[in-house]
């Protein structure tokens, strides 16, 4: 394999930036993937004078380890880390140098608290955008601990492990052996998992109250708290994380002014701005509920903990949306997906279904179609609803079958997915399709479920904002794609963002 002149181009730049001279420590043999393995890391070793090569045994084979002369790191790539994971491993290859990791002192602090080895493994695809960032996360956890390493696993090179444990979703993360968690984490929800660091619950409680708290840190949530900020008034975020559903898309194109940027790259964006201003933000804590006392709202956290504030801006955004069956939630990750994107490539040559014929469900059906057996697409409505020349692409694809008026049924497996049952709604007549993975796609839920009846929701959830974006309840705003605004896109989002801070902003002084 050789690297494309464009990749190599950036790689010489970065190459540049070692801080110290570093050893791939590689584990090969004479098999095709060894091959392809060791062609990458020759091409790249060729590239620097700091850089070197050797071969010993490591746990996978292929794989290869980062070091320092004389000095092993914990960093393991096994397979090869194109992809989306060519970022991962250009950081970890300066990180291993020596060149300092962008995190929080905060973060690096607790990272030094961990006084016990652990070692995790991360199961991945090349095509998965939300891999990276697990990746990234625990590859920094093992440059700054000694007592942590890390080894990424890229599932088409191993599919013999991902089928031994039977690993249906990416990322997919092991610690000492033993299933961890799967999907997007940042390292903050890391290390809050892993229990490192004292509880913050005092510390949250103790805070004084804001002038203005907004909930959510997606492209509503941020620009509410930029808004709110540059008038000069306390403000602070509360989120389980930075970025939102923006972090579920990959190709960002419609953003007025940026004719082209990515899902992780804008919510880097976002957080980046956030921090020029002085926004208080809290990190990886869910709002469960919002009473009033007083003047003040108080806003309770997952972890028992409470803020108070004049004003709150809730900015919670969406989820994907489920179809609430009989074995959808019992075979989630083992068979149940919702990113074709990252989960897809684990489904290569087996039979799967799409459930949703929207522009979602039939671009994930044409995605999918490349990867497995045969594509099954369930509309639920008597036609698809998907857009005209997306229809026409899937009905020319000879391994995808729709079914329309299809109402799901059930969906069945033991431990893993094995078949979908659906009714035909013109007939009533039960059929069964067997298959190996399921792929909801209908749309998002707003998550506002945490709300009670004081505010006003419509059938589908979404908080009924007046022009200032003010929900029902005096002094609770809302922005983004929790609220019943018309239309759900990130330029759309921000605006209402941007209108709920001024909403705020002129409530608080008329009071």
């Amino acid at each position: 394999m050789s690297l494309d002149l464009d990749i190599k181009e950036q790689l010489v730049q970065y190459l540049a930036l070692l801080e110290n001279d570093v050893v791939f420590t590689a584990s090969l043999d004479d098999q095709k993937e060894s091959t392809e393995v060791r062609e990458f890391i020759e091409e790249i070793v060729a590239m620097s004078e700091r850089l070197t090569f050797v071969e010993v045994k490591l746990a996978y084979t292929p794989s290869f380890r980062l070091d320092q002369p004389g000095k092993e790191s914990g960093v393991v790539f096994a397979g090869v880390p194109l992809g989306h994971e060519f970022t991962s491993f250009v950081l970890a290859l300066l990180q291993v140098s020596g060149r300092a990791p962008k995190v929080d002192e905060d973060v690096i602090r607790k990272i030094k608290q961990i006084d016990q080895p652990l070692h995790f493994e991360t199961f991945v695809s090349l095509t998965c955008h939300n891999c990276p960032d697990v990746v990234q996360a625990l590859n920094i956890i093992s440059v700054l601990n000694e007592q942590v390493s890390h080894t990424m696993i890229e599932g088409g090179m191993f599919k013999d492990v991902v089928d031994a444990k039977g690993i249906m979703a990416v990322p997919n993360v092991f610690l000492n052996g033993e299933e961890f968690d799967s999907g997007r984490m940042s390292i903050e929800q890391i290390l809050d998992k892993l229990a490192i660091g004292e509880s913050d619950h005092e510390e949250l409680s103790a805070k004084e109250p804001f002038d203005v708290l907004v909930v959510g840190a997606g492209p509503a949530g941020v620009s509410a708290a930029i808004y709110a900020a540059r008038k000069g008034i306390r403000t602070g975020i509360v989120a389980e994380r930075f970025g939102g559903q923006v972090l579920e898309t990959v190709g960002i194109e419609n953003l007025i002014g940026t004719p082209y940027t990515e899902g992780e790259k804008l919510a880097i964006s976002l957080e980046e701005h956030a921090k020029t201003y002085p926004i208080d933000i809290i990190k990886t804590r869910r709002v469960v509920n919002i009473k009033e006392e007083d003047t003040l709202k108080v806003v309770e956290l997952d972890n028992g903990a409470t803020l108070k504030a004049k004003v709150v801006i809730l900015a919670t955004g969406a989820r994907w949306r489920n179809v609430n069956v009989p074995g959808e939630a019992e075979f989630k990750n083992k068979g149940v997906a919702y990113c074709p994107h990252c989960d897809g490539p684990l489904f290569a040559g087996k039979d799967v279904a799409v459930i949703g014929g929207g522009n979602s469900g039939i671009e994930a059906a044409i995605d999918l179609a490349g990867m497995s057996s045969h594509v099954t697409v369930l509309e639920f409505l008597p036609e698809l609803k998907a857009d005209s020349v997306l229809q026409e692409r899937v009905a020319s694809l000879p391994n995808v079958t729709v079914i329309k008026n299809a109402q799901t049924k059930e969906i069945l497996g033991d431990t893993k997915v094995h078949a979908l049952t659906y009714i035909d709604r013109e007939t009533n007549e039960v059929h069964q399709v067997d298959l190996a993975g399921v792929f909801v796609q209908i749309g998002l839920v707003p998550n506002t479920e945490f709300l009670d009846e004081r505010f006003e929701k419509t059938r589908m959830g979404e908080l009924v904002v007046d022009k200032f974006g003010q929900t029902s309840v005096p002094g609770i705003f809302a922005a983004g794609d929790c609220t019943d605004s018309a239309y759900k896109q990130i330029i759309i989002s921000m605006g209402s963002g941007a209108t709920a801070a001024l909403g705020a902003f002129d409530y608080m002084i008329r009071q």
